[in-house]
């Protein structure tokens, strides 16, 4: 769904790297520990993908093991829609996902119960069966091996149906294509300068964008190597060897903390950095001990990856960079405003939410372009820079209208401060007045409301400063303002 005119960047098979005749290596792949390669991966998903031919929709437990990449690639070779599920997931989740969906079979590694089971069950699990048909859980064996030589299903076919974070209520799946995932993969290996020749390194989820989209598919469609560390711990990232390496700000914030495992990472080529915006201490401290300064990189689910940094491009704190060749961008803002809701087209967006016309229908404008939700602004020289969500994170204080990732990151530069989330609550002179959540050592609220008038304009300071042990964070380090406790 975008403006006439546009068109994508398409030009080879999704999975091309895997099933060409280029140079194997036994460890082309390798999840926690466990090698594969390119060869095996293919038998292994061939053999899936002649067990769910015909299904109209597959789930797939996506926990960090070889058995997910398998049941993934499996489903992409016979054209069968993907559902990743969090692992973690409650058995409310679940149930949604599963009967949203329309799922008929979900996989899991080998050890899966096997058999009818309800949305609720899951894999081995003890639901009753809850409203809805029976869901058949089919074990994954990666030594598994059969010959798939049926032809790739066409670009504009259903590749992944990704459920976003529901934090507007019940998760909405997107629907992803083919087209819209290779032409995100390929405009990020243009971005990144991403060859055959790189390893990629990353122990991210595989149930979203980043762990799964970019960190698994961009490394079979780009046929560069992929170490997934299982778990993303600085000392993993430090023994991965990779050129490339994927995280997110939770993760370089650790690796940061961790000397030895950071200067591990000199030897690399580019760290890339995503989901949330990295903090300005954290940008630094990377760039002092790996020597590399972090790219960052912009999306959603229902856009993949629109804006980046490029590997030859200015890096700078807190800016995401430039549209990807075929994304366009604009922002929507009140007349003198430097800041309004960034709006996108182009090859890489959803073709809908699953079942919901309407919700479909009221995220785009009349002229095709995608509401992101997001509030941006552009540089003259076309650098984004995103301040954070309209819902949550564009404060109206005085007249002002205010960014909340501006003033988290002016509280992240104090050298006390760990963690800094900020909202607008209510008040009756201000309108909405700026209340900060941070997570410090050995400081007071006066000082730190100081700390940000002096480098910010006045009005731009907290009100109030609440101290938290921990700020409510999902599984991909992202703060849950919803969560904090009433200001």
């Amino acid at each position: 769904m975008w403006p006439e005119g546009e068109e994508t960047l398409v030009s080879k098979a999704l999975l091309a790297a895997l099933t060409s005749a280029g140079e194997d290596r036994p460890d082309a792949l390798t999840v926690a520990g466990r090698p594969c390669s390119r060869e095996e991966l293919l038998g292994a998903a061939g053999a899936v993908a002649a067990r769910i031919a015909g299904a109209p929709v597959v789930a797939v437990r996506a926990e960090a093991t070889l058995e997910t990449v398998v049941a993934v690639v499996g489903g992409l070779l016979a054209g069968v829609p993907v559902v990743p599920l969090p692992p973690d997931s409650g058995p409310a989740e679940r149930d949604h996902i599963l009967r949203d969906s329309g799922a008929t079979l979900l996989l899991t590694g080998v050890g899966g119960a096997g058999g009818d089971v309800g949305p609720g069950e899951g894999a081995g699990g003890q639901g009753g069966g809850r409203g809805g048909p029976g869901v058949t859980v089919m074990p994954v064996d990666a030594a598994e091996r059969a010959d798939w030589a049926k032809p790739e299903p066409d670009e504009a076919a259903t590749a992944l149906i990704l459920y976003t974070s529901g934090t507007t209520g019940a998760p909405k799946g997107a629907l992803i294509s083919r087209r819209a995932v290779a032409a995100g993969l390929d405009g990020l290996a243009d971005a990144w300068a991403w060859t055959p020749d790189d390893t990629l390194a990353h122990g991210l989820p595989l149930f979203h964008v980043h762990g799964l989209v970019l960190g698994v598919l961009g490394a079979l469609r780009v046929g560069s190597r992929l170490v997934h560390t299982g778990r993303p711990r600085p000392e993993a990232y430090a023994a991965a060897g990779g050129t490339l390496y994927f995280g997110v700000p939770t993760v370089w914030h650790r690796v940061a903390g961790d000397p030895a495992a950071a200067r591990a990472l000199r030897g690399a080529r580019l760290l890339v950095s995503g989901s949330a915006p990295l903090p300005t201490p954290v940008f630094r401290g990377l760039a002092e001990l790996t020597g590399h300064q972090v790219v960052e990189r912009y999306g959603m689910t229902e856009t993949l990856i629109t804006v980046a940094t490029r590997a030859d491009g200015e890096r700078r704190p807190g800016h995401v960079g430039v549209p990807l060749p075929g994304v366009r961008t604009r922002i929507v803002a009140e007349p003198g405003a430097e800041i309004g809701e960034l709006e996108v087209t182009g090859p890489t967006l959803f073709d809908g939410y699953l079942n919901r016309p309407e919700a479909t229908a009221a995220s785009y404008t009349a002229d095709g372009w995608f509401r992101t939700g997001d509030i941006a602004a552009i540089e003259p020289d076309g650098t984004h820079r995103i301040v954070g969500r309209a819902s949550t994170d564009m404060i109206k204080s005085g007249g002002y209208r205010i960014g909340a990732g501006e003033v988290e990151n002016a509280l992240l530069d104090h050298p006390a401060v760990r963690e800094a989330a900020v909202v607008g609550a209510p008040h009756e002179d201000l309108g909405q007045e700026i209340v900060a959540y941070v997570v410090a050592d050995g400081v007071g609220e006066a000082e730190l409301i100081d700390f940000v008038a002096g480098h910010l304009s006045a009005h731009k300071r907290p009100r109030k400063v609440r101290f938290l042990e921990a700020l409510p964070r999902n599984a991909m380090g992202k703060p849950q303002k919803r969560l904090l406790p009433p200001a």
